[in-house]
């Protein structure tokens, strides 16, 4: 019958109907092409079992949200929640009388405390995307809304939470054997209407619920194997083409239903097996594929030295294979470790085992660039040191690269064991390096990481112990390099209190331990690397402990401003570091102008912080790849040996305002002028171009401001910019014994403002008082007065002394147009004579030879990179300067001999 004639109300049409169904049955099951086989069968629902399917599809979607932690998805599947609930209301009061079903009380409980959970994980919450984060406010806002009108089945729910509806137990059923969303659609119904579901296949049509046609449906019921399966044939095609196609996926459906099957078995054993270990412990699953640990020896196998020499070659000739288990390998290890303690082997054997662990631990990591676990950074710590205190402990065993494995000898002494404990010992301090750069430095896991240097220090000596009893030459410096780069960046307060007398003259400071071992490296050693690395170690050490004089004749002697541009990237770093905190020692011991000079090659360049290794920059030309910013952070220092870049930076500025005030005072006329610090004067110009320029802020504005203050010989203004709360806070406490840096600073700023201000204000003064200038800058007489005649006797300040009368008495005259011409003449002609020297030297090869190191003074201090800290060696430019000044001022000097003359004269006629 035609589909239009289906829904028809006649009831003489729907018994004609059933008769003809019921005569021609079999037929029709035999072969069918009326229009209703083309029709979809359809299953008859309540609304309940349609309600609560929605629900329980919904919770499955929140559930597989939250464990993604997908939030925003989560939001919106808890909005569809609340919806369908709402529409299921009437079911639910009709129904279950009223009472929440209790799986839409146990996924509010689950929701709730996952919202808790995230949210008091305010770590994870930094690091949540700006979408996970907002859509987690408003879902925790909307569902701490919505579950007021729940308090009650919620706090029920909570005080038996275990306690599952039977709807729950089907729902967990169903899912757990693999059902598909239609299954969850019977959570809510109860056993007895959803057992019929379950048992009986779905009609093609309704059944009707009169008494009349339950025959008809035992008739159904009743047929044969083959009908049922003809009909179930029949119910899978949507239309008559499908039904004649070729079935290409019967494989592939096969292969899912045994799937499937599996699947039921494997979580059907998994419940009886939790049945019958309710009160059993948890059973530890590896990750990856499982390999059983092979048997290590036989039982009635003897055990002696060969034996295990045997099984250890056996073990580590699996090293670097594929598919090698190095985890079951390391275990292996330790096994064979104790069973030879347990038979008495020797110590030797003990030895060679220790070494293969470690070289088992290194292997586990297989990228280099990585920090090994923390685990296994504890056992290596563990296993290094109990095989070093074996080495100590008996002095029969040699363990050398030397030995040859065919030349091994385990039984007899003396004992001969193949290793080298100082390469295990160098990658052993690598990998302390990789741990603390690994880690946030503003953590307390860097804290942590750090107290272990104790025990790589501890490791070190031992090693140190065992190559001074027993060990080559190179052996002994490249172990005693590496307790140096662990010893020269440290502080010692006992060296100043040794320089004071505070402490006994025998005491032994670090100064004393680097002093040793730096001259065994510079006797001994006959690589430059090494000996290089040491020089700048222990001349950073001596600069730490304000040794000012040492350090500057070892920088001297060792010209490594010559050649340190042929080194390696790790030792100009520390180059780098080292004459950054020479500047900090000369600043400190009141040398600003080797501070500056010490400085100013880091500080020009305007990236300190690459060169000392300490941070990368971004590049404005081009970017860096991945390679070499890969390479380029394993060459960074940990955070704990840092140098204070504000620190570095405001000590430059300061010395640089120090020096350059009072120049360009002096020289204020001056259209050849030079710049001492090329950085301070953009600063000072900057500064100036700005119209409206506000009260200090940063370091760099209150050193601007110290210097305009100083330019005008406000040395109280100045020295309030320099030394403050703000910049003690962030500079001056930084440093060690910071009052008296500070009255240091406070006299430094007194003396060049006296300085500046005579050089400004000498033009107006015909004379002034001594003590009244000492009364302004609050200095005694007698340095104010040594100030001046300085300045005169450099011809800085055209002017005389009066004793008797303790003033000053100026001498100025202007030069005339022919003069200066003459002046800017002769100028020119040396600066021509210079470059024809340089030139000529060149030429002859004599470069470097001519004079006491003059040339190589010009040289440094014209390409500053190939002369850090080297300019107060070259004084030839200011030798130039001053014959410059003499030239120019001889004709002043006839002047005031002339006006001289005139006032006898004038005094004789009166």
């Amino acid at each position: 019958m035609s589909r239009f004639f289906a829904n028809g109300s006649d009831s003489e049409s729907e018994s004609s109907e059933d008769e003809i169904q019921a005569t021609n049955f079999n037929k029709a099951s035999a072969f069918q092409f009326s229009d209703d086989e083309e029709e979809v069968k359809r299953v008859v629902r309540s609304t309940k079992e349609k309600r609560y399917e929605n629900l329980t599809s919904i919770i499955k979607t929140i559930r597989n949200h939250k464990k993604i932690k997908d939030i925003p998805n989560t939001l919106s599947s808890f909005e569809d929640l609340t919806r369908a609930y709402q529409k299921a209301l009437p079911v639910i009061s009709k129904e279950e009388n009223g009472i929440t079903p209790r799986f839409y009380i146990r996924c509010l409980a689950e929701l709730e405390d996952f919202i808790n959970e995230v949210w008091e994980d305010r770590e994870g919450r930094k690091n949540l995307s700006k979408n996970n984060s907002k859509s987690l406010g408003t879902l925790r806002q909307k569902v701490r809304k919505y579950i007021k009108d729940f308090e009650d089945d919620l706090s029920r729910f909570r005080e038996a939470p275990d306690q599952e509806s039977e709807a729950e137990d089907e729902v967990v059923a169903q899912e757990s054997d693999g059902g598909d969303a239609g299954d969850d659609s019977d959570a809510g119904v109860k056993p007895t209407e959803a057992a019929p579901k379950a048992v009986k296949s779905a009609p093609a049509k309704a059944a009707p619920a009169d008494d009349d046609d339950s025959d008809d449906s035992i008739d159904w019921d009743s047929d044969s194997e083959s009908e049922t399966e003809s009909s179930d044939d029949e119910n899978q095609y949507q239309n008559m083409r499908e039904r004649f196609l070729k079935r290409t996926t019967e494989k592939e459906e096969k292969d899912d239903d045994k799937r499937k099957d599996k699947r039921k078995e494997q979580k059907i054993k998994i419940r009886k097996r939790a049945e019958d270990d309710e009160d059993g412990e948890w059973e530890t699953v590896v990750k990856g594929h499982v390999v059983e640990k092979p048997k290590m020896f036989e039982k009635d196998a003897e055990i002696d030295v060969p034996l295990v020499l045997a099984k250890l070659l056996e073990i580590m000739s699996a090293r670097g294979k594929k598919r090698t288990d190095r985890r079951l390998q390391i275990d292996l290890l330790f096994e064979l470790r104790d069973i030879s303690d347990q038979h008495n082997l020797g110590t030797a054997v003990s030895v060679k085992i220790h070494f293969n662990i470690i070289s088992a631990i290194y292997d586990y990591n297989q990228k280099i660039s990585e920090p090994m676990k923390l685990e296994h950074w504890a056992l290596l710590l563990e296993v290094m040191q109990s095989m070093l205190k074996l080495l100590l402990a008996n002095s029969d065993i040699i363990m050398s690269e030397s030995v040859a494995e065919e030349h091994e000898e385990y039984v007899t002494a003396p004992f001969y064991v193949r290793g080298c404990p100082l390469a295990a010992v160098e990658r052993l301090d690598d990998e302390f390096v990789k741990l603390l750069k690994e880690c946030d430095p503003h953590s307390n896991d860097y804290v942590s990481r750090l107290k272990d240097e104790v025990n790589v220090v501890k490791t070190i000596e031992l090693v140190l112990q065992y190559f001074e009893r027993s060990g080559t030459n190179n052996e002994r410096c490249r172990i005693y390099l590496r307790k140096i780069e662990h010893l020269y960046y440290k502080f010692d307060p006992e060296v100043l209190k040794k320089k004071r007398n505070e402490v006994p003259a025998t005491t032994l400071t670090s100064v004393d331990v680097m002093d040793k071992l730096c001259k065994f490296i510079y006797a001994k050693d006959d690589t430059d690397r090494i000996r290089t690395r040491a020089i700048l170690a222990h001349i950073y050490h001596h600069a730490m402990h304000d040794n000012w004089f040492q350090a500057r004749d070892l920088v001297l002697m060792s010209h490594l401003q010559d050649n340190i541009d042929a080194a390696d990237p790790a030792t100009r770093i520390l180059y780098n570091r080292m004459m950054a905190n020479l500047g900090l020692c000369a600043f400190r011991q009141e040398n600003v102008k080797d501070a500056h000079h010490c400085l100013v090659d880091l500080m020009v360049t305007g990236k300190p912080k690459e060169l000392l290794a300490q941070g990368l920059l971004p590049q404005r030309q081009h970017e860096r790849s991945a390679e070499q910013e890969k390479i380029e952070k394993q060459r960074q220092m940990p955070f704990h040996m840092h140098i204070n870049l504000e620190l570095l930076e405001c000590v430059y500025l300061v010395s640089a305002m120090l020096l350059e005030i009072p120049y360009i005072a002096a020289h204020e006329f001056d259209a050849r002028r030079r710049m001492i610090s090329k950085t301070f004067y953009q600063q000072l110009r900057s500064s100036e171009r700005q119209s409206l320029v506000g009260p200090p802020e940063s370091m760099r504005e209150h050193v601007v401001a110290a210097a305009k203050a100083m330019r005008c010989g406000n040395w109280q203004a100045c020295a309030n910019f320099i030394v403050n709360k703000k910049m003690n806070t962030k500079v001056w406490d930084l440093f060690y014994e910071s009052d008296r840096v500070r009255e240091m600073l406070t006299k430094f700023i007194k003396e060049e403002s006296l300085r500046t201000y005579l050089f400004t204000y000498s033009n107006v003064y015909t004379s002034i008082s001594i003590p009244s200038l000492a009364q302004m800058y609050e200095l005694p007489v007698p340095k104010v007065h040594s100030i001046i005649s300085k300045m005169i006797i450099n011809e800085e300040l055209m002017a005389s002394l009066d004793d008797p009368s303790e003033t000053v008495v100026m001498h100025r005259s202007e030069p005339s147009r022919l003069q200066a011409l003459a002046m800017q003449f002769v100028d020119k002609v040396t600066n021509l004579v210079d470059v024809n020297e340089k030139v000529f030297d060149m030429k002859q090869g004599n470069f470097f030879q001519r004079g006491n190191m003059g040339n190589r003074g010009d040289r440094g201090y014209n390409r500053n990179q190939n002369n850090q800290g080297g300019n107060w060696l070259g004084q030839r430019r200011d030798r130039n300067n001053r014959n410059r000044n003499q030239r120019g001022h001889h004709k002043n000097n006839q002047d005031r001999q002339q006006q001289q003359q005139q006032q006898v004269q004038t005094i004789d006629e009166e």
